[in-house]
């Protein structure tokens, strides 16, 4: 079968949990004003693409944010679990100062091999392997359902930033190195062209990390 899918993946708005220096995972706290205002921004941004379909997680700052971006559009959103942020156990709600230069985190930011390695004295959260995994499989169902067209997906930092390196041919375990995979900002775009026929299937990311629709003008 033959399938021609565009992804407009977007990370949710800003939220307060982002503004007071949180470590959020599956916690969830709201939008902010500025999370709102980018949401919209990227709406604005997207106005012309025809999506078939929008897809987000099942944490309301992406489900917000989505809607923010569809607007009086007439496009089904729906939640999928396989897109949550990775879940960091008992790190989550706390200052990501307090823990920012310890090896354990260090090791999340850095190496994901060791950090899976140590996660259960580490925080006893959710594997790079796991959600990994869970990322790829929400894509593949996506792929599952649509033949063609333009798919919103609103999702997470550590979720996006994995999942757009699979997509692009990197593994879990590599995804951290230099030049291979960025720090995504809230409701910056990344687009990624997803083609199949009998013979093959391929991924090609054409934009990430895209900024450009929030770019403010500075007063004279």
């Amino acid at each position: 079968m033959q399938k021609d899918l565009t992804f407009y993946f977007l990370r949710h708005g800003r939220t307060q949990w982002n503004e007071t220096g949180l470590l959020q995972g599956q916690g969830d706290s709201p939008l902010t004003k500025e999370g709102i205002n980018g949401a919209l921004a990227a709406g604005e941004a997207l106005k012309e693409i025809p999506f078939v379909a929008a897809y987000s997680s099942c944490l309301q700052r992406t489900i917000d944010t989505a809607k923010h971006v569809i607007g009086e559009r007439a496009i089904p959103l729906f939640q999928h679990q396989g897109l949550n942020e990775q879940f960091f156990g008992q790190w989550e709600g706390i200052k990501i100062d307090t823990i920012r230069h310890t090896e354990a985190f260090q090791n999340l930011v850095k190496y994901p091999e060791i950090y899976d390695q140590n996660i259960e004295q580490y925080n006893q959260g959710e594997p790079f392997s796991a959600l990994a995994a869970r990322a790829w499989q929400a894509v593949q169902d996506i792929i599952q359902i649509h033949d063609q067209g333009n798919i919103l997906v609103v999702s997470h930092g550590h979720t996006l930033r994995l999942l757009l390196a699979l997509l692009g041919g990197y593994t879990w375990q590599t995804h951290r190195e230099p030049g291979v995979s960025e720090s995504l900002i809230n409701c910056s775009i990344s687009v990624v062209r997803y083609q199949q026929n009998a013979e093959q299937r391929s991924f090609q990311i054409e934009r990430k990390n895209d900024t450009s629709h929030l770019a403010v003008a500075v007063p004279l």
